[in-house]
């Protein structure tokens, strides 16, 4: 670094630039009187005086009276120390603009949009961390990986996880083990067609970003239930319904957890048919109140509406669809309290939107 580079950085830190030609100046003859630091610098003799004083207050110079005012470089020591903080400040702040920057807080907006993946990918994981619920995420296995944390974080939380895999565009992945998913979710399915990232928290929360190779690289995080429910309609039909099956925790027999009502009605529909009695726990909200409530008793009747055939409820077919359960859907439970009618999300019609049933016996 030359004298020019060195008076320029100083300035940087600080030094004003006469201060900065002085402190360079002594530095290069040692120890000087104020006159000949003036005459080997660009600082005028009427001002050396004061840029002197002002150095040797910041430490970097000291001054003394030998006939006529004289000043020498201090012990670099300190100013060494000084520029270093100084340097590993800016740094510090380097690092600062850069995180804010990439992953800006969002929580008091409803809608963000930004341009980066890893943007999307860092609330996802935060999100996820922090949810209460219900996880649903399509994702490629590198971003599995990145999120492999956050996700069985998650599970050990209580959090019903679902994941959907697929790979990247023109590549055959190499999908997670099995105790890997065991310890991440409760279900996982494999579509073998690529698709953007999509994060679904706690029916609340929706994180997107097109697949790699799109043309448009941004990203979306919304925090809106009506917007979540349309996002989890892509999800199901997508991204789940019909993709194969890879790994799921789900039990035979008691007690059996749903978080998705569509799915628990399929499964209870030929139960009832075939005479079972279906106990139950439901846990989810009050629709008039909007407070959670749980509810105990007995599963007693099953309602839909095919959108096919409009004049079409209480069926009983071999395989209820995903389009028959698209409209109204809703389980009956009897309880000491009285009957209660229970919808899934988004529920407006009965008097419960359930978050969680879990049937507790069959008898």
């Amino acid at each position: 670094m030359d004298g020019g580079e060195l008076t320029a950085t100083l300035e940087e830190a600080g030094l004003s630039p006469y201060q900065a030609d002085a402190f360079v100046t002594l530095l290069e003859l040692g120890s000087a009187s104020a006159t000949d630091v003036a005459q080997a610098s660009s600082v005028p003799d009427p001002r050396i005086y004061d840029v002197l004083r002002g150095l040797e207050e910041k430490g970097y110079v000291e001054t003394y009276e030998q006939d006529s005012l004289h000043a020498r470089a201090n012990d670099p020591a300190d100013v060494l120390a000084d520029l270093r903080a100084r340097a590993d400040r800016l740094q510090t702040a380097a690092e600062e603009i850069e995180d804010r920057w990439s992953r800006p807080d969002l929580e008091e907006h409803r809608v963000s949009i930004v341009k980066r993946l890893d943007t999307v990918l860092a609330r996802a994981d935060e999100l996820i961390r922090a949810a209460d619920n219900q996880v649903q995420v399509g994702l490629t296995p590198a971003q599995f990986d990145e999120l492999a944390d956050a996700l069985e974080t998650a599970r050990e939380n209580g959090v019903n996880v679902k994941v959907s895999l697929f790979p990247e565009l023109d590549s055959e992945p190499e999908l997670p083990s099995t105790d890997a998913l065991a310890r991440t979710c409760a279900e996982a399915r494999y579509r073998t067609l690529p698709a953007p990232f999509v994060a679904l928290i706690d029916r609340s929360w929706t994180c997107f970003a097109p697949h790699g190779d799109s043309t448009n690289q941004y990203g979306v995080i919304v925090n809106d239930r009506t917007l979540a429910y349309v996002v989890h309609w892509y999800f199901l039909s997508c991204l789940w319904e019909v993709h194969e099956t890879i790994y799921t925790d789900r039990r035979e027999e008691p007690p059996i957890t749903y978080v998705d009502l569509r799915r628990c009605l399929r499964d209870v529909e030929p139960l009832l048919a075939d005479g079972v009695t279906i106990r139950t726990t439901v846990r989810g909200y009050d629709t008039d109140t909007g407070r959670e409530v749980t509810r105990t008793g007995t599963i007693t009747d099953v309602s839909y509406i095919d959108d096919l055939d409009d004049s079409k409820a209480n069926a009983t077919t071999e395989s209820i669809t995903l389009l028959q359960l698209s409209g109204k859907a809703s389980l009956t439970i009897e309880t000491d309290d009285g009957e209660v009618t229970v919808g899934g999300w988004g529920a407006m019609l009965e008097d419960i939107e359930a978050i969680e049933i879990v049937i507790t016996a069959l008898e």
